[in-house]
This record gives C-alpha cells, structure tokens and sequence, in this order.
C-alpha cells in the first residue's frame, strides 16, 4: 500500500456544478516524491524515469499519484485496481478492474502549480499557467488568440502586466475547451473567440465551436494571484 504522508500535497479548490477541481502543491519535496512513487504501477515509473529534466518528472510524478488517490476515493476502489489506457485520439482514460471508470477528468500542471477536475460524466478539460514572462509571447498570440483578441490586447501595450495576464487568461480558457472536445477533429484556437463578457471580466460563459456547432461548451476562468486557470466543460441538452 502506498505510505500515507500526512498532510497530503492535493486540497480541495473549487467545486462547480458537480465538477470537483483538487489545486496540487509541485513544489520540490522529497518526502512526498517517494511517497508518491509507491502509488504509481510499472507503466507509470517507466514513464517517470523518461522524462530528461527534474521539473516535468516531479510535475507527472505529484500529479499522478494525486489523481490516483482522488479516483480511488471518488470510485471506493484499491489504488492497484485502477490503470489509465490510452484513448482514441491520445486522451487519457481511467479502468478500475479492466472495466470503464464511471467518472471524467483531466489534469494540467504548470510551473509549481497542478489541477486535477473529475465530474460523474461528460466530457471536460482543464488548463493553468504559472503566471511569469515568456520567450516569443507575439508567436504565442499569432497561435492561440483571433483578431479581435489580438485587437484587444494590443489596446493594452501600455501596461505589460495586465497584458500578459489578459493572454494567460485567454489562453487557459482556449485550451481548456480544446481538451475537453478531445476527439481528434483539426482544431484551431485562432478560430473561436471567447465569450466577450468573459474577455471583459465575467468569470463564466457559455460558447459554440465551428467545428462542432451542435454543443455547447461551459467555461469558468478560475485564475488566481499565482496562476491563470479554466475549466471547460459541454452542457447538457436541458441545460442549454
């Protein structure tokens, strides 16, 4: 069994509409690394010890096991009965005993910052970005974001911290969707805009893809001092 390590590095964050998103400490800790290694299966430590650099190891290592103690809660399932198959089109899945897990999530981390969402169905995606510069963020812009949203930001030139936090912004919520579609179709940032009010402000707001036009998809931006952050998720028919 795996050790317990009191306290655990994963706290509860947000909860929305049924939608549970759990914040995960990344900060460097050798304690919790080694307990963390005792949750993974021999798949997973193959794929720990792939990765070349010490950030993106320790950020797979402190993710996994966290996802994998919050499914084994949320199913009431052993740690060793759950594996994660790759799906079609590369999306992550879970198994408890063989058998689909009745549950949906996903899981991003970013810098010392990760963020697990589970929901009982449906399809959903998660994005965060530790908040700090980047190299090339013109390149960046010219592949995530429209003309109007390039427009916009342009307008804030002026101000390079409220700029770049007004990308991170955007960005989130674009990949967040782009996750949570995950289904293999082309899909291209640049060709659907954020809701404006959620541009301007709004925290939560709904939109449609050119691709998929028959579902609509929820977004709550869920940005912090620390970080830039959304969840993305389709709505069902009733709801719409």
């Amino acid at each position: 069994m795996p050790a317990p390590v009191p306290p655990p590095w994963w706290r509860p964050f947000r909860t929305l509409d049924g939608a549970a998103v759990t914040h995960v400490d990344l900060a460097p800790d050798a304690a919790r690394e080694a307990a963390a290694l005792e949750w993974l299966d021999g798949d997973e430590r193959e794929r720990w010890e792939q990765y070349p650099y010490a950030g993106p190891r320790r950020q797979f290592l402190l993710c996994r096991a966290a996802l994998r103690a919050l499914l084994g809660e949320e199913l009431g399932c052993a740690n060793g009965d759950l594996a994660f198959p790759t799906a079609e089109h590369g999306k992550p899945s879970a198994t408890v005993r063989g058998e689909p897990a009745p549950v949906s999530f996903n899981v991003s981390h970013s810098g010392g910052h990760g963020l697990i969402a589970l929901a009982p169905e449906g399809r959903l995606g998660i994005d965060v970005e530790e908040l700090a510069p980047r190299r090339n963020l013109g390149l960046l812009m010219d592949g995530v974001l429209s003309e109007a949203e390039k427009g916009e930001l342009a307008a804030l030139r002026g101000d390079e911290r409220l700029r770049l936090r007004r990308f991170f912004r955007l960005w989130t919520m674009k990949e967040a969707v782009l996750k949570a579609h995950g289904r293999g179709l082309p899909l291209d940032a640049t060709t659907f805009e954020i809701p404006p009010g959620m541009r301007h402000g709004a925290t939560r707001g709904r939109l449609r893809l050119p691709q998929e036009p028959g579902v609509t998809w929820q977004l709550d931006e869920l940005g912090t001092e620390r970080f830039a952050a959304a969840l993305a998720r389709d709505v069902p028919c009733e709801s719409r």
